[in-house]
């Protein structure tokens, strides 16, 4: 099974021997030659005006019904909090026991779980796009406009869940996490190629 999400590279992720249902190996990226004679030109304005105007009419809006989602850190849950914790007695056993399960599912649910945890590791990417349209503007990352204000913490609580997959999936011992942190790098690296 070949899955083309993002043309960088080409890896197999899942471990050899742990292949109990029968697929291949599986190749998410192809690898693509950099073009380096194309030119870009740099894009001034990320939005016309007139869409320019419906976010700055949507300022206070957001305010006041967006960000009262943005929970405060203490009250979130932490990708800690489903993971056995290593200083605790039991760490190998509750580690073997995630261990036994994973071997139960099929590589295909791998493969989703790979593909969300490369797109939530990619978040600065995500964040410096937002950060750089017309109305967000957080150049600094301190911006106190409502927009800022909810990007930062956006990618914050994504953030959790890519953290949690990350330890989930190296834990499961059934990928190989190099190869997925060198996608991540890859992709993280390339910035959003069109």
């Amino acid at each position: 099974m070949a899955l083309n999400f993002n043309p960088l590279l080409s890896f197999t992720f899942l471990q050899k021997g742990n292949h109990n249902h029968g697929h291949p190996k599986f190749s998410m990226f192809r690898k693509v030659e950099n073009t380096k004679n194309t030119q870009k030109q740099q894009v001034l304005h990320s939005m016309p005006p007139h869409k320019i105007e419906i976010f700055k009419s949507l300022e206070s809006w957001v305010e006041e019904n967006v960000l009262i989602h943005l929970k405060p850190v203490e009250k979130c849950w932490q990708p800690q909090d489903f993971l056995p914790h290593p200083g605790c007695d039991g760490f190998h056993f509750r580690v073997e026991e995630i261990q036994k399960r994973a071997k139960e599912i099929p590589d295909d649910y791998f493969v989703v779980l790979v593909g969300d945890m490369i797109t939530e590791e990619a978040l600065p990417t995500y964040q410096t796009m937002m950060n750089i349209t017309d109305e967000v503007r957080d150049e600094t990352g301190a911006s106190s406009s409502s927009w800022a204000t909810w990007t930062r913490g956006w990618t914050a609580e994504e953030n959790r869940h890519g953290d949690l997959l990350n330890k989930y999936l190296y834990l499961s011992g059934r990928v190989d996490m190099k190869e997925i942190e060198k996608t991540i790098q890859y992709l993280i690296g390339a910035g959003m190629v069109r």
